[in-house]
């Protein structure tokens, strides 16, 4: 095979890395009828997944380092659209939906630099956080 098309399968598989962590996550938020669920979840991941993988070659280090900030930053302002203080009620709900957007944006983004092993090991523990109950 040509180096192109190993270059084009090798994008292909991080930007598919990214939205099947995001679909992952995405599904247990679906099975607890949460605002956010599969669907946003796997555009997070697989968009945080392609804004890495613009600026993964190593020699554009620094680039890579700032979108990764930018987008873990701006990452927040969907999470916080998900927090809604109901009314009667001191704590808000949609906590751990926010930080489970933010966990994905942050996977997605190590799909995009080609980080499988961190993709795959972070994806498994917040799968385990999002499915232990409150009482443990």
């Amino acid at each position: 095979m040509s180096g192109f098309l190993w270059g084009e399968l090798d994008l292909l598989l991080r930007l598919l890395a990214g939205m099947a962590a995001g679909i992952v996550v995405g599904w247990e938020r679906t099975n607890k009828q949460r605002a956010a669920g599969i669907r946003t979840f796997g555009l997070v991941g697989l968009g945080t997944a392609a804004a890495a993988t613009i600026f993964s070659e190593p020699n554009e280090s620094d680039a890579a380092s700032r979108v990764v900030q930018g987008v873990l930053t701006g990452i927040g302002f969907l999470g916080a659209g998900v927090i809604v203080l109901r009314r009667g009620h001191a704590t808000p709900t949609g906590l751990t939906t926010a930080a489970a957007i933010w966990v994905t944006a942050a996977l997605g983004c190590a799909a995009g630099l080609g980080d499988h092993a961190i993709v795959l090991s972070a994806t498994l523990l917040a799968l385990v956080l999002l499915v232990i109950d409150h009482s443990v």
